[in-house]
């Protein structure tokens, strides 16, 4: 098990060390391998493809920030996840804003989707509760791409306010 979260390890570096020289759409399988002087069956044993790695990048670093900051529920999980984002913003800018086939998007969306259903459902608990709950994730996933993108956006904690606010209603 160590050395396979080595591998994953370098190959998640490689990855980020391409992606800060180029569009994530433009990284291969190949470029990744050849970064971290790896072969492409190593690769392949440890995921499909860099939407994959990409993935557990996200779920393995995630978890570590949450466990850092102590988040135990909703809002500070949100607050976590704007922190952790935040400090990886050139990164997921690249990764959120790929042209073509996305899914990391779709985990992503699943992933908040973990941080927000219970607020969600306090507010909008009924048969409707999905089309609130698939409104409110699509919303969040926007503001997340335009506050990654911006240049002059807020920190972290005061933008992981602003969500914690939509999200409850108060």
């Amino acid at each position: 098990m160590a050395d396979s979260n080595i591998t994953k390890r370098a190959l998640a570096s490689a990855l980020r060390e391409l992606a800060a020289q180029k569009p994530f759409s433009k990284i291969s399988i190949g470029d990744i391998c050849e970064t971290c002087e790896m072969n492409r069956k190593s690769f392949y044993y440890h995921f499909r493809d860099k939407y994959e790695l990409v993935n557990w990048i996200f779920f393995t670093e995630f978890v570590a920030e949450i466990q850092r900051a102590g988040a135990h529920g909703g809002h500070d999980a949100l607050a976590a996840l704007c922190a952790y984002l935040g400090e990886n913003r050139a990164f997921y800018r690249k990764i959120l804003s790929a042209d073509g086939q996305d899914p990391f998007t779709a985990y992503f969306r699943e992933m908040l989707g973990l941080l927000v259903t219970d607020a969600l459902e306090q507010r909008f608990a009924g048969p409707d509760f999905a089309f609130y709950c698939d409104f409110y994730l699509d919303a969040l996933v926007c503001a997340m791409r335009r506050w990654l993108s911006a240049r002059d956006a807020p920190d972290p904690a005061h933008f992981a306010a602003h969500l914690a606010r939509c999200v409850s209603g108060a």
